[in-house]
Parts: C-alpha cells; structure tokens; sequence
C-alpha cells in the first residue's frame, strides 16, 4: 500500500503544479516555462522555514506562499511587458537562472549536494504530519483546495476576464480592462499556489536539490497541462495523472531504468505531438493552446 500511497501523493503535488499552470497557459494563453523555477523556490523557502525557523504547517505553508508570490510580482512586471516568443524566452532565461543561483549558491542552497534531513511539519504543538499515510492526508486535502480555489477563480469575473484576454485581447483592452494588471495577478497567483507544491515535495521527500527543478521539470509540468487539457479543471487534473502513472506503468514492463526514462520521454513527445494534431485542446480541456 505505501507504493499506491506514494503515488497518490506525487499526483496530489503535479495536480497543483497542473492547476497553477493552467492559470496561466489555459487560462491567459500566457506560455511559461519558468513554472519549476517558481517549484523549486517554494521548495527551497520550506526547507529553510522548516530547518531554521522551525515553523508549523500553517505558517510555513503561508510563508512559502507570500515570498513565491512577491519574487514572481518582480519578475512579472517587467517580463509581461513581452509578447509571443518573447515572453517564452523570457521565462525560459528566468528558468535557468534560478536553475544556477540553486547549483551555485552553495553557502545557501548547498548547490549540488542539496538540502537533507528536512523535518515533517508541525500540525499542532507536538502532532507532527509524519509517515506517508499523514502525507497522503494533507496533499489531498490541499490538492483538493487549491482544485477548488482555481474552479472558483475560473467561474469568477476575474477568471471570466482572463478568459476574455485569452480569446481577444484588444476586445478586453476596448472596454477598459487593464489587461498588463490582470496578467500580473495571474502569473502571482499561479507562482503562489506552485510554492505549495514545493512545500509537499520538500517535506515530504525530506531532500532537495537543484536537479529536481530544472529545464526537464519546466518542461514535464508544461506537458502535464497540455497532454491533459487547459481551460477548466478536470484536463490539468488528468494531465497530472497521465505524467505520474505512465512511468510507473513502464517499470512492469520489464525495462532497465536508463531505457524507460529515455522511452518516457519519448512518449511525453509523441503524446504532445499526437495531441496537438488531432486534439489541440488536450485530453479533457476545453481550449486549444496556441
């Protein structure tokens, strides 16, 4: 049961990374590719709030939270500003810049030895949320959360106007939206629900380095949202899903691990490349990716 358990978790934590996502890519039709950048500080921020502040759940989780979100506002401001190709490339240098403050920073980040022994957190005074059973119980509930969050924010007026400038922004700008405004509040909501994430992952894995939040990662995420579908909630959910189950279906199949993480990579290109050609808008979304 701990093997079903373990995935149920890693599902729970790229059900939230898928759902950020969305946000902005199915949501804005804004194409990042500095998601695991954003992964992998809120990842970093537990480990240093657990380690060294000794925080419980709850002020942990909103730390993590509030700092992802203020350095995403910094980086938004100036980065919205692009369009098209631009902007992807500008969240694609954002990525590998975190990517090597992470490997680098060694006196922080302790580069590519990583982050061990991080603590489980501290529900209530001495309850602490330790073994898998209490990690499946609270990344449920989480994912849970934050899927209902994102259903709310897609039925609100906000969501309604990111719609709005997905389909035909000079339309939202005509009618006196600020849209720069609003693509700002979803790429800061997007990057603060993604700390949490990072948050399930650091404790949960009680180890982190920079290798798990790299251009392969940014890429695996954005594969997740595409495969599944943008533009509501149930296609970043199966995205999820279909990312984190395909590679454990591949180790009954007999393979040594050097072939099926190459072959997995295969599939995740086929699949994007398939998907793309015959169902642009995912396996379960309602919105083509352009």
């Amino acid at each position: 049961m701990d093997y079903i358990f373990h995935i149920i978790i890693m599902i729970n934590i790229y059900i939230i990374l898928s759902l950020s996502t969305n946000l902005l890519v199915g949501m804005t039709n804004l194409l990042s590719l500095g998601q695991a950048a954003f992964y992998g500080i809120g990842a970093y921020i537990a480990a240093f709030c657990l380690i060294y502040l000794k925080l419980s759940l709850l002020p942990a989780l909103l730390m993590v939270m509030l700092i992802t979100a203020l350095l995403s506002l910094i980086i938004a401001i100036p980065t919205l500003k692009l369009k098209g190709d631009y902007f992807v490339l500008a969240t694609l240098g954002f990525q590998l810049i975190v990517y090597t403050i992470l490997y680098n920073w060694i006196s922080v980040t302790k580069g590519p030895y990583g982050i061990p022994g991080i603590p489980s957190p501290v529900l209530f005074y001495s309850i602490t949320i330790n073994g898998i059973t209490g990690f499946l119980i609270l990344s449920s509930i989480l994912s849970i959360s934050v899927a209902l969050i994102f259903y709310g924010l897609i039925k609100s007026p906000f969501g309604r106007v990111l719609k709005g400038i997905r389909d035909d922004e000079i339309s939202v700008m005509a009618v006196g939206r600020n849209v720069t405004s609003f693509k700002i509040w979803a790429f800061v909501i997007s990057s603060g629900f993604i700390g949490i994430a990072g948050f399930l992952y650091a404790s949960y894995v009680s180890y982190i380095d920079p290798t798990s939040f790299n251009l392969d990662e940014a890429i695996f995420i954005l594969a997740a949202v595409i495969i599944g579908g943008t533009g509501n909630i149930k296609g970043p959910v199966l995205g999820a899903v279909f990312v984190i189950v395909l590679p454990e279906l591949l180790r009954f199949v007999g393979m040594p691990d050097s072939v099926a993480s190459n072959f997995k990579q295969i599939i995740y290109g086929l699949s994007i490349v398939i998907l793309m050609r015959l169902r642009p808008q995912g396996l379960a979304g309602e919105y083509a990716v352009k």
